[in-house]
């Protein structure tokens, strides 16, 4: 018999039915120990409170019978079945948050969103997302309401980035615009104010991207030869204005500058990424923008002081997409959106423009 205090090293066989149900038979040397410390130590990937709430729910039987005692000690001859239960995502669930809407019909919407505003649900956002919202705002027209977690999304923009996007009402509208955006058939403009500025002052990225190897939450540029998933990202951008020349360090170079990027694809984090990758990280970005800042600043002064302090506040990534275009999916009408980026963005300019 093992002592309750001892390091256990269970040697009863832990086995699973096809259906993933844990299945072992209790052998002399694990009797007498407590059920719920046998299994937390055989099944690394479920802590003791949880197999302590899945004995509760009636997820353990005993010899085929249902079994509620987590501080059962084992006997000899016992067979144990730990049935775990589907792993489901919450439904989201209609909020009364408030959208900015830019136009709206009986087949699409498009919003205007704000800087921290989650599109969709997810692991640590089941509340407070745009699904939300729109779930709330239309009811049950939006498209996909009864059977995929991200109801009407046919594109996202990331949870710090503001601007436009246009979400499906019908299901008919939905494939309509998820072919556009897959044959790139849609406008779509950002802007961004980025660390220094790119050389020339316009032109293409062609990068291809994806997954980074030793972080799956971030993205990456990578050669197609060396990365079997790697998918095509294109993106043309044109500085419109540079920051700060005149009190940089080193002649002709720019602290910061205003950005226009045209997206050709839509890969997650495509601009964050690219504009990186040449050296010119988005100011604010936390993920990507480990650049050098303002740094070729000289402080001292109080528009030089103000221009550092806003930039080290400045916590999101400078970008907003500002321009939307498309085809309606139902009437074939041009449909073409423009949104001015948000005040803590233009106050960013504006301290960057005393320079």
């Amino acid at each position: 018999m093992t002592a309750e205090n001892e390091t256990l090293k269970p040697d009863a066989p832990l086995t699973t039915d096809e259906d993933g149900t844990y299945v072992f038979d209790v052998i002399e040397d694990d009797a007498g120990t407590r059920v719920d410390k046998w299994l937390s130590l055989k099944i690394e990937e479920l802590t003791r409170s949880r197999l302590k709430a899945l004995i509760d729910e009636g997820a353990l039987l005993r010899n085929g019978e249902a079994f509620s005692d987590p501080s059962w000690k084992l006997r000899a001859g016992e067979q144990y079945r730990l049935v775990l239960p589907p792993v489901t995502e919450p439904e989201p669930q209609a909020e009364p948050i408030k959208l900015d809407v830019i136009f709206e019909d009986d087949d699409l919407i498009v919003i205007n969103k704000r800087a921290g505003l989650v599109v969709h649900p997810g692991a640590g956002n089941w509340t407070g997302t745009l699904v939300n919202a729109l779930i709330h705002h239309c009811g049950d027209s939006l498209s996909g309401i009864g059977g995929v977690a991200r109801p009407g999304i046919v594109h996202r923009i990331d949870k710090d980035t503001s601007g436009l996007l246009v979400v499906a009402k019908t299901d008919a509208a939905h494939q309509g615009l998820t072919k556009a955006f897959a044959a790139h058939d849609i406008e779509r403009l950002y802007e961004c104010i980025a660390i220094g500025a790119p050389r020339p002052g316009f032109g293409t990225i062609d990068a291809p991207m994806a997954r980074n190897s030793n972080d799956r939450k971030k993205m990456a540029t990578v050669r197609d030869e060396d990365h079997p998933n790697a998918r095509r990202a294109v993106t043309h951008y044109k500085v419109v204005e540079v920051f700060g020349r005149a009190r940089a360090k080193l002649k002709g170079d720019a602290l910061a500058s205003r950005i226009e990027c045209t997206l050709e694809t839509g890969r997650t984090h495509q601009i964050r990424v690219h504009l990186s990758t040449i050296g010119h990280p988005l100011v604010g970005d936390q993920t990507y923008g480990r650049g050098p800042g303002l740094s070729g600043l000289r402080p001292g002064e109080d528009v030089a002081d103000h221009a550092i302090e806003t930039v080290k506040n400045f916590r999101r990534q400078a970008l907003h997409a500002r321009v939307l275009g498309f085809r309606h999916p139902t009437t074939g009408e041009d449909m073409r959106f423009e949104q001015a980026p948000p005040q803590d963005f233009n106050t960013l300019a504006e301290a960057l423009r005393a320079l």
